[in-house]
């Protein structure tokens, strides 16, 4: 059993259950609340940032993700300059992309704190973040 103090919760997780979505609602929701059982939740802006586009208004995504239930942390400046080493190993490796990827600034403020992360879409941590603990459909328990 994956033990952790505190976990950060991918954008997309949150997504699936404000959007309640069809394949992914159960188990991101599972998660959730299993996670809250154990460990701290906490998102960071980007992560807000992402989720917040659904919402109309700043009341509305306040009360969808209350501060009661995620704790709310700056991006470390470690996690800062990880992104950037990240982001060039991408574009040596061919992306076409012309900043850094939300992704990037996820997996590495979960990287430089020690926490885990909890994600349904993995691919992109496992390959920038090799060493980071993942939460996810295929290690869940």
């Amino acid at each position: 059993m994956i033990q952790a103090s505190r976990v950060l919760i991918d954008s997309n997780v949150l997504l699936d259950v404000l959007e309640e979505d069809v394949h992914w609602y159960a188990w991101s929701a599972g998660q959730l609340a299993r996670w809250a059982e154990r460990a701290e939740l906490v998102i960071n802006p980007i992560i807000y940032a992402e989720v917040s586009i659904g919402f109309d208004n700043i009341e509305s995504i306040e009360d969808a993700l209350p501060a009661s239930y995620l704790r709310r942390e700056p991006l470390p400046w470690e996690a800062a300059f990880l992104v950037g080493k990240c982001f060039l190993r991408y574009r040596q490796l061919g992306g076409a992309r012309r900043s850094p990827l939300p992704d990037f600034f996820i997996g590495a403020h979960a990287a430089v704190t020690g926490m885990l992360l909890l994600t349904r879409d993995a691919s992109r941590y496992r390959s920038y973040f090799p060493k980071l603990a993942l939460i996810e459909p295929a290690t869940a328990e």
